[in-house]
């Protein structure tokens, strides 16, 4: 039995209606990463000098020694950075978040008042700004909980919230474990969506790694504020447009603290707030949004159900066919799956798969259209409702005649029954097809035939799945 982890689906083609305070069409997330200060350096115990997110170009690790540069920049954004953007937003009266790393935090008082003074929501960046991705799960577990009791301890007040950035596998299972209102290490959809954390539900407020200061520091990256600007403003029209989207804007103080890379995102504040249509909120008031619009609710999910219960209560879509069942149950399977969509694939993925004379019992096991198992109310309940949507249920006696005329007709020459999707017709449509289809060779007609089971099948899935 195999189980894909990746949700490929989310919201698929029609995400839920957002509705945003003031009828916003989009919620803008203004992301300040404070994290100068809890860097890899040797003098907070680590092993190295830090190599990501500053301006020294191809920067690299520096093991068993301080690197002057780099501290020099990244001391800037505590410095000069940071109090530059402060400005900037508490002038506009701006919510931001800041991504606090605790460490960091407890560095830097003088910055910590002035966010706390602005009314800032402070969430939680890890112990360190260091890389998690080969850390052990019980030690990243230790940290994760080491920076919520230090975080707490500098600001008064546990973190609502969390993003680590630099993170392992098992970075959003952990977090989730520890009880945030929300966390943000993901980057895979345009609005908040709940996960399944065991007997908890974990409210996800996906991030941004491209409309992100950080890509100045990169290539490609922005080489001006301008750049910066042109990129901001196109995702906030193409979010606009579309309407009850959420557009996070990350930012670092030893980056866009710069003067020519903040001229970008001034103009893009500007612009934002000439067009309008924008809902500027903390992290955290997304959240409690979201929470109160769509709370979370459990569901059946196919890709998590025993044999048993997966067998039961879908080994009768494909008519007295549970092997088909079966077979889909031992297939990759996945959060893609827990759908009508989904678990159809898996199933006729094993009905196309099986043999010619598997198949072949399949469209036999099918009743005849208004036959003598109607007749004698033995068909199931499935068949019973289908042949029923197109009035099969109520023929006259003439209408019945022709139907058993053409049902033995078409088992005379192909040798089985007719197979129609009877809910995508109407009597005299069906009655149009099967005449037409009568004359088929076999060959065309078995193939046909193998289609409308499909149809079928996915009909009775979209009625049981809803």
């Amino acid at each position: 039995m195999q189980r894909y982890p990746r949700d490929f689906t989310g919201y698929g083609p029609t995400p839920p209606a957002a509705d945003w305070p003031g009828g916003a069409r989009v919620a803008i997330s203004l992301v300040l990463n404070y994290e100068e200060g809890g860097e890899n350096n040797i003098l907070h115990g680590d092993g190295q000098s830090e190599a990501f997110l500053s301006d020294i170009a191809g920067a690299a690790q520096w093991p068993g020694q301080r690197h002057w540069n780099m501290e020099s920049i990244y001391d800037y954004g505590a410095r000069a950075g940071f109090w530059r953007l402060h400005r900037l937003f508490t002038a506009r009266n701006l919510p931001v978040t800041i991504y606090g790393v605790a460490t960091a935090l407890a560095r830097a008082p003088e910055q910590l008042a002035a966010m706390q003074s602005a009314g800032w929501d402070i969430a939680s960046h890890g112990l360190k700004w260091v890389e998690h991705k080969d850390m052990p799960e019980e030690e990243e577990r230790r940290q994760i909980r080491e920076a919520v009791r230090l975080h707490t301890e500098v600001t008064g007040a546990r973190p609502r919230g969390w993003y680590t950035g630099r993170c392992s596998m098992n970075t959003v299972r952990l977090t989730a474990e520890e009880g945030f209102d929300w966390i943000s290490d993901t980057y895979d959809d345009d609005l908040p969506y709940w996960i399944e954390a065991g007997a908890r539900d974990q409210l996800v407020i996906p991030y941004t790694l491209e409309a992100n200061d950080m890509r100045f520091a990169t290539a490609p990256g922005y080489i001006e504020g301008e750049q910066f600007f042109q990129y901001l403003k196109d995702s906030f029209d193409v979010l606009h447009a579309e309407g009850g989207r959420m557009f996070s804007i990350g930012l670092h103080c030893r980056l866009i603290g710069r003067p020519g890379k903040i001229a970008g995102l001034i103009r893009f504040l500007d612009y934002a707030e000439a067009k309008g249509g924008a809902w500027f909120a903390t992290r955290t008031q997304i959240a409690e949004h979201w929470a109160a619009k769509h709370p979370a609710r459990r569901r059946e999910r196919p890709s998590q159900m025993p044999r048993e219960a997966f067998v039961a209560k879908f080994g009768g879509i494909f008519e007295h066919s549970p092997w088909i069942a079966e077979r889909a149950f031992e297939m990759e399977m996945g959060p893609a799956h827990d759908s009508a969509t989904g678990v159809h694939s898996l199933l006729a993925r094993a009905f196309r798969s099986a043999s010619p004379e598997e198949r072949l019992g399949v469209l036999r096991a099918h009743p005849d259209l208004a036959g003598k198992l109607a007749l004698a109310k033995r068909l199931t309940a499935e068949s019973t409702a289908e042949q029923a949507s197109a009035a099969l249920d109520a023929l006259t006696d003439d209408e019945r005649a022709t139907f058993e005329q053409l049902n033995a007709a078409y088992v005379a020459r192909h040798g089985f029954p007719f197979i129609l999707a009877v809910r995508d017709h109407s009597k005299t449509s069906i009655l149009g097809a099967f005449r037409a289809r009568t004359a088929n060779d076999s060959t065309t007609e078995f193939a046909e035939a193998c289609k409308q089971v499909e149809r079928i099948a996915e009909l009775r899935l979209k009625d049981l799945l809803k």
